[in-house]
């Protein structure tokens, strides 16, 4: 990347992630406060939780294309402002609506697509999955570090302190905008980061996609509900409200151990999709053992470090399993409807956790979590291993006096090109590509024509 590229790819990952942390840091502690709101009741304190995702999954997409229209600074702006002012609802709030409220408008400052398709317009098209990575890393890191702060800032200011921090960091998120990332020369539509809604009904029937929106919405269904009553369940097994930030770190950090193994086993010898199986069994016996050992200290700590495990390596295999199986002009439509699915379960999640913890109490959401992990192992296991594709794009030569049909065929004499879209009028062509056998410099020698 040049230096104008990281600068601008740093700066969309801080904005992006500090909004994260924001929507993030309430996990691990609202259920220890929701009884002190007015009007509590555990399916609302489990709504208020989850509600965030259904309006980020209602605007993201729209607020996406409008930054196509008016521009991407307007769009983020915005949307940060508006993530603001559902904080300050929120931190005003002593009722359990106020909270639900602010929770909503949270989640329709819904800033995830203007954010990649800035993203788009600031790199090129040769780093374009470099910077998406930092993003999406920075999406990790902003989600570890909301399950350790959450505890320890709920402890010093309790829960309003909490969403006034949030509030502070979205307009901190809009000074670190206008200062740092720089405006684009071009703003347009980027197929392989924007989404493209008339091509969902196809994205939608294809049984191998579907799997994917499945498994994204069900991950993070059960990650919502499980933080339902998490809290709770550790405050049952004797571990204090002061102690539970130190439990989160040592689980994250754990996790994070167990999972490259897995990682590596999946990148580097081809094991994608048993180790996925795998991780997806980690939550079924996490889950289980949750439930069976609902007040042993011990026992609770090692088996969320279990469910961060298998979390963490479903949750960085996923996107890349997005990537690998989205057509080649087709890739932002495919990450749009799976983002979407991603915060409908958050949605669903802190709906159905809130309803069963009122019913059932710990033992239905766990039992929950871990049937839904159970459906999902079985539809996962009819997933074809994928292939160990790539995305590239190419801009086409300039002057060229070939038509798109025969690019295309000269792409596809390439060693190692799988799939190839020629979009004649983006300039452009897409590509799917084996990275273990592309012949790198006949590709160098098409894309070294471009004027």
């Amino acid at each position: 990347m040049s230096p104008s590229e990281r600068r601008s790819v740093i700066s969309l990952a801080g904005i992006y992630s500090l909004r994260m942390l924001g929507l993030f840091m309430i996990l691990p502690v609202f259920a220890l406060h929701a009884s002190s709101y007015s009007g509590y009741s555990p399916t609302l304190a489990g709504l208020a939780i989850g509600v965030y995702g259904l309006t980020q999954a209602i605007f993201q997409i729209p607020f996406g294309r409008l930054s196509d229209k008016i521009g991407r600074k307007p769009v983020i702006t915005a949307g940060l402002l508006i993530f603001s002012l559902g904080s300050v609802v929120a931190a005003l709030s002593d009722s359990m609506y106020g909270v639900i409220g602010g929770r909503a408008l949270q989640g329709a400052g819904a800033i995830a697509a203007a954010v990649m398709a800035m993203t788009a317009d600031l790199t090129h098209e040769d780093n374009r999955t470099k910077a998406m990575a930092m993003i999406g890393a920075s999406i990790g890191g902003a989600f570890t570090l909301a399950l350790i702060l959450g505890p320890v800032l709920s402890g010093w200011f309790g829960m309003d302190g909490i969403f006034w921090t949030t509030a502070g960091l979205a307009l901190g998120a809009v000074i670190l905008l206008h200062l740092t990332v720089s405006n684009p020369k071009e703003e347009h539509f980027h197929r392989d980061t924007e989404a493209e809604p008339r091509q969902f009904l196809a994205l939608l029937k294809d049984p191998q996609l579907i799997r994917l929106y499945l498994g994204i919405l069900l991950l993070h269904l059960v990650m919502t509900a499980t933080f339902v009553v998490l809290p709770l369940s550790l405050l049952k097994s004797g571990i204090s409200r002061g102690d539970h930030w130190w439990v989160y770190l040592v689980v994250l950090a754990g996790s994070v151990l167990f999972m490259l193994p897995g990682i590596l086993l999946a990148e580097r010898h081809g094991k994608l999709k048993a180790v996925f199986l795998g991780a997806i069994g980690l939550l079924i016996l996490a889950e289980g053992g949750l439930y069976l050992a609902p007040s042993q200290a011990t026992a609770a700590i090692l088996l969320m470090l279990l469910f961060f495990t298998g979390f963490n390596i479903l949750e960085a295999n996923l996107p890349s399993l997005a990537s690998r199986l989205a057509p080649a002009d087709k890739r932002g439509s495919v990450l749009g409807i799976y983002s979407t699915a991603q915060f409908f379960g958050a949605f669903l999640g802190g709906l159905c956790g809130g309803w069963l913890h009122s019913l059932y109490g710990f033992s239905g959401v766990f039992i929950l979590c871990a049937a839904l992990s159970a459906v999902w192992l079985i539809a996962a296991s009819g997933m074809r291993p994928p292939r160990p594709l790539n995305n590239r794009i190419l801009r086409l030569p300039v002057n060229s006096t070939e038509s798109s049909s025969e690019i295309e065929q000269r792409l596809r004499a390439v060693r190692g090109v799988i799939d190839v879209v020629v979009q004649a009028n983006e300039g452009l062509a897409y590509l799917k590509v084996d990275r273990h056998g592309l012949d790198e410099d006949s590709l160098r020698a098409f894309a070294s024509a471009e004027g």
